[in-house]
């Protein structure tokens, strides 16, 4: 069974965005460490987006908060608002998250069998937004292993 301490450590990240607006694509890659600090975890991604159409790559970071709650997994934002919960025991879990006007809707894919590999793909729909961003995770390989 799947739980929070599962997510623990490095791993690999690449993104695609697709903006249905109109607006450029994009593709990240880089890494996101899951860190063990208080009753959770905190989830740091640092990476490179390059937005296609420019020649500039940018620097991306972004942290969140993870916590075990019951069965679920709890994510906060970085300021302690709560962000969305999700069942991590089965082979996909779903959740979604209002921010007015805007929705996002959140699917996980994690496969069966010991965590090495999962994906997030966020559908954002509304009048400032319309997206659908694809991340997928697979475990970091230590340097010289």
């Amino acid at each position: 069974m799947r739980r929070l301490s599962d997510f623990e450590g490095a791993w690999d990240i690449t993104r695609e965005i697709t903006d249905f607006s109109g607006g450029p694509n994009a593709h990240l890659t880089g890494r996101c460490d899951f860190v063990a600090e208080g009753v959770g975890l905190t989830q740091t991604e640092v990476g490179t987006l390059q937005v296609m159409g420019s020649s500039t790559a940018l620097k991306a970071e972004r942290r969140y908060r993870w916590q075990a709650q019951g069965d679920e997994i709890a994510v906060f934002f970085d300021d302690g608002r709560f962000f969305h919960a999700f069942d991590p025991r089965g082979e996909e879990a779903q959740a979604e998250h209002d921010c007015t006007p805007d929705r996002y809707e959140v699917r996980y894919t994690f496969g069966v069998g010991e965590l090495t590999a999962w994906t997030v793909e966020w559908r954002v729909r509304g009048p400032r937004k319309d997206y659908l961003s694809v991340t997928h995770f697979s475990r970091a390989v230590a340097h010289g292993a």
